[in-house]
């Protein structure tokens, strides 16, 4: 199959796609030597089998307007499979993000195929295809492509036209179309895919206790972002995780201090970057203490663990009953939430999530529902109130 290498040949291509209610995307990219993904190649294809097409993005004669102009396009349907990777590619290039927007995944967890479904699996249930991955992790910037990764590559779009339409069938039969509206609404936001300097801390801060600690971490770990966003390049290129939590707890504010620290290479604290640290750790310490959020800490651990345990007990039997990933209905930290707050503003006690599960939560929280083992299966049932 040959390549897209022209701007000319890529708008016939999309113009063509552009009449179709959906079409299919996949990206292929390397990321392990840079900060932003470096896009190889861009698979896309219609429900017509003769609109299968790759892109080369790394073409000296191709502008990707036109593929952005469709990914634009409010009357085409881009359908992904865990979408949140190849939409971050297409917001860096283009500053868009694909609208409307239906994520394989997303909407097999609704459909009960649990938590990570893979696309093979899909492909193989919903498709009845058989997937070669043995292209999967070859060196996608090399070119000429062979003919095992265009045929791997294309073969990722086309049978997921088919999982598309399974997918979407068995949505519209049961009614659960809608419950994908939250999910693809945070996949649509501009805001999942801008990589904020000012919130790089918040990955890390689990590990950390004390005020002055986060200070610190929130201006190395900012520092560390820009410098990595600047570069290109990752950020442990920079500096590694270890590093920034040992400079955070132990605040060195001396070239001999940092330099002390097992995690800092020889050498690294007289460098400018080292400077750069230092002074990034004199901006924590002169932090506001009133300004710093402190994580959250786990719930859930004291007096509310058993009734933390009993709701990971019905989000499983609901799950299992209504035939829904755990994970789209509910997370742990909902569950702490909830075992806390009967009030508390997490997705479970809103919408579709409160009907299917909430209620049942705050009535077992609450004594007025059951659960039971029959059989090596749990039920669940109301607990009749007592007269009088």
């Amino acid at each position: 199959m040959d390549l897209i290498t022209s701007t000319d040949a890529l708008r016939r291509a999309c113009d063509r796609l552009a009449a179709h209610p959906f079409v299919t995307v996949d990206t292929e990219f390397l990321r392990e030597t840079t900060y932003y993904p470096k896009l190889c190649l861009i698979q896309i294809a219609g429900p017509d089998p003769a609109d299968a097409y790759l892109i080369d993005p790394l073409a000296p004669e191709i502008d990707l307007e036109p593929f952005m102009a469709l990914m634009a396009n409010p009357g085409v349907v881009k359908v992904f499979h865990s979408a949140r990777q190849d939409l971050e590619i297409v917001w860096n290039l283009g500053r868009i993000v694909p609208e409307p927007l239906f994520d394989t995944q997303v909407a097999a967890m609704v459909c009960g195929y649990g938590d990570s479904v893979s696309y093979e699996q899909l492909a193989n249930d919903l498709a009845k295809a058989r997937i070669d991955k043995s292209s999967r992790f070859t060196d996608w910037s090399r070119r000429p492509l062979t003919d095992a990764q265009l045929t791997y590559a294309i073969s990722d779009v086309t049978h997921l036209v088919k999982v598309y339409q399974a997918l979407a069938a068995q949505l519209e039969k049961n009614g659960r179309l809608p419950w994908l509206g939250e999910e693809m609404a945070i996949l649509s936001s501009p805001d999942t895919y801008q990589a904020d300097p000012e919130n790089a801390w918040k990955r890390l801060s689990g590990r950390l206790r004390k005020v002055k600690e986060v200070a610190v971490l929130m201006e190395i770990a900012a520092w560390r972002e820009r410098e990595a966003q600047s570069r290109d390049v990752p950020r442990g290129r920079i500096l590694k995780d270890d590093a920034l939590i040992d400079i955070a707890i132990s605040g060195p504010r001396s070239v001999e201090a940092l330099g002390r620290l097992r995690t800092i290479p020889n050498g690294f604290e007289r460098s400018r970057t080292g400077a750069d640290i230092l002074e990034a750790v004199e901006r924590g310490l002169a932090r506001d203490p009133a300004t710093v959020p402190m994580p959250e800490r786990s719930r859930g651990r004291g007096s509310t663990g058993a009734v933390v345990d009993l709701l990971k007990v019905l989000l499983k039997a609901v799950s299992e009953q209504e035939g829904v990933a755990p994970k789209i209905i509910a997370t742990v930290d909902d569950l702490e939430a909830i075992a806390e707050d009967d009030n508390a503003d997490v997705p479970p006690l809103h919408g579709w999530r409160r009907a299917l599960f909430g209620e049942k939560a705050l009535a077992l929280k609450n004594g007025q529902l059951g659960v039971s083992v029959r059989k090596n299966k749990v039920f669940v049932h109301p607990i009749p109130t007592s007269a009088g």
